[in-house]
């Protein structure tokens, strides 16, 4: 019996190391949304152009990507043009300002463009909290019942549009970067 205690720190080792393992193999930016086939969260705040007041019902109807965006945050600058691109081809885009000023927000969109057709203002970070909104940006792809179908959390751009988020949307054709323009003039 003595024997087997010492075989305790080289048991306990080797669980350690297949736990980290298996740990260093998982993809670091897949973080799972417990919303995935769920309703969009319920929720009522002001439209950012208008301050008329938003809820969950207002961004049903069609297929929409919801985009978690801020003034202060510069990966949503880097994905604002294909954002542009994609509004353009027709997809319905809806804004999530997230944790920002209203001043600041309206004159980043006046300045950049404007892709949304709504913009919900999340001054206090309430809508991206019931989210699961770990920071901007943050972009879920809802259907026309307002069911959640995907989250990509970082840049959308092209590569993520074709692998993750095109499928959404298979009646729409969004032009590739090689013939987008908008790109050019804002980077």
């Amino acid at each position: 019996m003595a024997r087997l205690k010492l075989f305790v720190p080289l048991v306990a080792f080797l669980v350690l190391a297949g736990f980290l393992f298996k740990g260093l193999s998982l993809d670091p930016k897949a973080l799972p949304s417990a919303l995935v086939g769920k309703p969009f969260p319920a929720f009522l705040v002001s439209e950012l152009h208008t301050d008329r007041m938003i809820s969950q019902r207002d961004i049903t109807g069609e297929p929409a990507l919801i985009n978690v965006w801020a003034t202060w945050c510069y990966s949503c600058r880097v994905e604002h043009p294909y954002l542009i691109d994609l509004a353009r081809a027709g997809i319905k885009i809806i804004g999530l300002n997230y944790k920002d000023s209203p001043g600041p927000a309206r004159q980043w969109l006046e300045d950049l463009g404007d892709p949304y057709q709504l913009v919900l203002s999340d001054i206090n970070g309430t809508v991206g909290l019931d989210l699961g909104v770990y920071g901007a940006p943050e972009t879920y792809v809802v259907d026309r019942h307002g069911v959640v179908q995907h989250r990509h959390v970082g840049v959308v751009d092209e590569r993520v549009w074709q692998r993750d988020l095109a499928s959404y949307f298979a009646d729409v054709v969004v032009p590739s970067t090689s013939e987008s323009t908008a790109v050019e003039g804002i980077l």
